[in-house]
């Protein structure tokens, strides 16, 4: 039996650094910088530092802590409220997972007997 431990061509190959995958997928952040949280307001960063304590009296999602990001899903609540469609954007939150049979039970009684 031939051990080919020792061929040069499979200890080169064995050696080599992996490469990364050349298909990724995206990651959209939800914490953004201030740079970009101006822009979802349609302001300029100058703009959005200025009228920021303004934003923040207002209820506006003020920066982490930690971090100095914002977070863009509380930026997205905050903007549905001060337009009173909280309620719109609530009803559409209820429409998240549900048990089939308590909605296939529901239905079939709507339908009444025929």
């Amino acid at each position: 039996m031939d051990d080919d431990r020792s061929d040069p061509e499979r200890i080169g190959s064995l050696s080599r650094t992996p490469q990364p995958a050349s298909i990724r997928f995206r990651v959209d952040p939800r914490d953004v910088p201030a740079d970009k949280a101006a822009r979802k307001l349609h302001l300029t960063l100058t703009e959005f530092e200025q009228k920021l304590p303004e934003l923040l009296a207002r209820g506006f999602p003020p920066p982490d802590a930690t971090t100095g990001m914002f977070d863009l899903v509380a930026v997205d609540e905050w903007m549905w409220s001060r337009h009173n469609s909280l309620a719109t954007h609530a009803a559409k939150a209820e429409l998240g997972p549900r048990n089939a049979q308590d909605v296939f039970s529901k239905r079939l009684a709507s339908r009444g007997t025929r």
